[in-house]
């Protein structure tokens, strides 16, 4: 596993308790197949997640965590989908049926440590590898305007094909959003959300509130979450934030908005969605201690 970039430069406070995300995101910092040793996920019980998304073709949740990927309802027990327990780093939703993740072959697998880009047009009943198998381990995955954005080894990464990679800036960061028209792409950072319009050759100075995560769905409408669990919205692509709420489960694992209403988000309790815009957010699943 490509480690997670060093967090000596996470000096602030603020910075401390993002770089504790990262290092919970990170793992052991192994690359072979077998070497980490996660507790097993039972097909009733998440822990773990890395990604959320829903899928557009039925509106079904899908939840990436360290043993799987799963599909998950209100009431009803979390679904392994498909076969594989690979760890899913890195995962985003591109369009109907279709999701692009990375991250590491599941023990006892056939599949290599890391799983470079990986790609499913059945909602994730089948993955295809696409590109860098063996050599990539993509942390943060996004897209818009069909264009790739990866955040792998401490570098931006971008692919129009999701076969060739262009390497962008260098930086130290925990999660990208690319914005809806494509000419814009933020991370987030110890000093604050930095954005860049060059599609991730360059970015500025670090802004507004230090967020672990963000989202972001439409122009008018980005979302982002401390590492404290504050769910924070903005409508000038970051440059000012209004903070909402607190989503239940304190430590925030991962944020998805769906649009600009629909807002899923994993805390270290559980996984949690808002229908109002981040007012208000009920439980989808608990998470295992």
């Amino acid at each position: 596993m490509t480690p997670r970039p060093t967090t000596r430069a996470l000096h602030t406070v603020a910075g401390a308790a993002l770089a504790s995300l990262v290092l919970a995101a990170c793992g052991d910092g192994t690359s072979d197949t077998g070497e980490k040793a996660a507790a097993s996920t039972s097909a009733s019980e998440l822990s773990h997640v890395h990604g959320l998304g829903v899928d557009p073709a039925d509106g079904r949740v899908y939840v990436a965590t360290h043993d799987g990927l799963y599909t998950i309802a209100k009431g009803q027990n979390p679904k392994l989908v498909g076969d594989r327990k690979d760890d899913f780093m890195g995962f985003t939703v591109t369009g109907k049926n279709t999701f692009i993740a990375s991250g590491h072959g599941a023990e006892g697998s056939d599949r290599p440590g890391n799983l470079g880009l990986i790609e499913t047009t059945n909602s994730g009943r089948a993955w295809t590898s696409r590109s860098l198998s063996g050599a990539a381990d993509f942390h943060s995955l996004d897209s818009a305007k069909g264009i790739a954005y990866g955040y792998e080894g401490g570098r931006i990464r971008v692919s129009a094909d999701l076969k060739n990679w262009d390497d962008r800036a260098t930086l130290e960061a925990l999660d990208l959003a690319a914005g809806p028209s494509g000419n814009k792409l933020l991370a987030t950072t110890s000093e604050g959300v930095v954005a860049g319009s060059d599609g991730g050759r360059t970015f500025g100075k670090g802004a507004g509130p230090v967020q672990a995560f963000v989202s972001w769905p439409t122009q008018k409408a980005l979302f982002g979450i401390d590492s404290s669990g504050k769910l924070s919205s903005s409508a000038d692509g970051g440059e000012t934030w209004r903070q909402l709420t607190a989503v239940p489960g304190g430590q925030p694992q991962a944020l998805t908005a769906v649009d600009a209403k629909h807002i899923l988000a994993a805390t270290t309790e559980g996984v949690y969605e808002s229908r109002d815009g981040g007012k208000t957010f009920t439980e989808l699943a608990p998470l295992a201690s």
